[in-house]
């Protein structure tokens, strides 16, 4: 059975260069297209999609009006279709917080031989959202409003937090993840150092984004600053972010080299460096996300002696990166989302004191 997709945007140019792309992919199919929400609401009901493609700039309805009434009445698997702009990335942004499952961006110049040039990142994309869990927006909200954990107490412990790290990578599902994760840490956690899946310019509206939501401090990186605790630092959508030492202290570096796994930032290349420069003083959190990056830099982590944690399968988005890491051994502890911050911490607090040298 062919994945079923019906794109949605007010730009029939748009719509025919995602029609080629997904119609030559031998697993999924165009069923629809609709250049504005009312004309989707009708298609929807007629050809019943496995997933929709949504502009998020339209006439007569609001992307993302649309889409929060969508994810009431009738869930299923959103990727937005994002302009590369300051106002795009802040709108994605909230897309993703209403229930989407993840975006592409528009090319600024050339649309059409741009958008080619994504094609198997698009086509990467459907598949994964195809086989994403997506819950309902009501559902959703009854989370937010009663059943997220609060902030975790203070670790009081200062020597764990200056010389101890969490590492974290996600992809697919992850920025809401990783929101959930720092909303529950506490002023004085570890240094936290992040990569997540994300083009330029979307990295620091999410980083600008989590910082007003959290407790700790929450910034893009910019390379070569001291990670310090309560901070969490974002790999830049341009950039690897890897950890590096100056004398005693950590910091971070960011690295323009080549897409690894066909990722930059790549998750592998953050946890290699974690594995090399903090080995046992370094905590590994694998979170929701679609492919294997982060899976063999993981297993680094475990072999110089990290400690390491991946979500499980039923509070993820996509199992795919954590299932990839739990098969090759990388991962020590499995386990939902909203037990993660309490557990990562629970192992920090009952194996701190000094840092072991590495």
């Amino acid at each position: 059975m062919k994945i079923k997709v019906l794109i949605i945007d007010d730009s029939a140019l748009i719509r025919s260069v995602l029609s080629e792309i997904i119609n030559q992919q031998p697993d999924m199919e165009v069923i629809a297209v609709a250049p504005d929400p009312l004309v989707a609401r009708e298609l929807i009901k007629q050809t019943n999609p496995d997933v929709l493609t949504l502009d998020v700039e339209m006439p007569k309805m609001d992307g993302l009006d649309f889409l929060e009434k969508l994810m009431r009445l009738r869930p299923m698997p959103v990727i937005m279709v994002s302009s590369l702009t300051e106002r795009g990335s802040e709108i994605t942004m909230r897309a993703l917080e209403l229930g989407a499952v993840d975006f592409v961006t528009k090319p600024k110049l050339s649309i059409q031989s741009g958008m080619l040039e994504y094609a198997d990142l698009i086509a990467d994309k459907i598949r994964a959202a195809s086989k994403a869990r997506v819950r309902s927006r009501a559902a959703h909200l009854v989370k937010d409003s009663d059943q997220r954990p609060g902030v975790l107490p203070m670790m009081k412990n200062p020597l764990m937090s200056s010389e101890k790290l969490i590492i974290i990578g996600a992809s697919t599902g992850g920025t809401e993840a990783i929101k959930s994760f720092l909303e529950q840490m506490p002023s004085d956690c570890p240094g936290i150092l992040i990569t997540q899946h994300m083009p330029e310019g979307f990295t620091r509206s999410f980083a600008k984004r989590l910082d007003g939501l959290c407790k700790i401090s929450v910034s893009e990186a910019a390379g070569g600053e001291r990670v310090l605790p309560g901070h969490a630092y974002i790999a830049p959508g341009h950039s690897h972010l890897l950890l590096a030492r100056s004398g005693a202290n950590y910091v971070t570096q960011l690295d323009t080299g080549a897409p690894v796994n066909r990722h930059r930032p790549s998750v592998d290349v953050l946890f290699r460096s974690a594995a090399i420069n903090a080995g046992k003083n370094a905590v590994g959190v694998i979170l929701t996300g679609m492919g294997k990056d982060g899976a063999l830099g993981m297993l680094e982590m475990k072999n110089a002696g990290a400690h390491n944690f991946a979500q499980d399968e039923a509070s993820c988005v996509v199992f795919g990166m954590p299932r990839e890491a739990i098969a090759v051994g990388a991962t020590h502890e499995v386990g939902p989302l909203d037990e993660l911050p309490s557990r990562v911490l629970q192992y920090l607090t009952q194996h701190g004191g000094r840092a072991l040298r590495v």
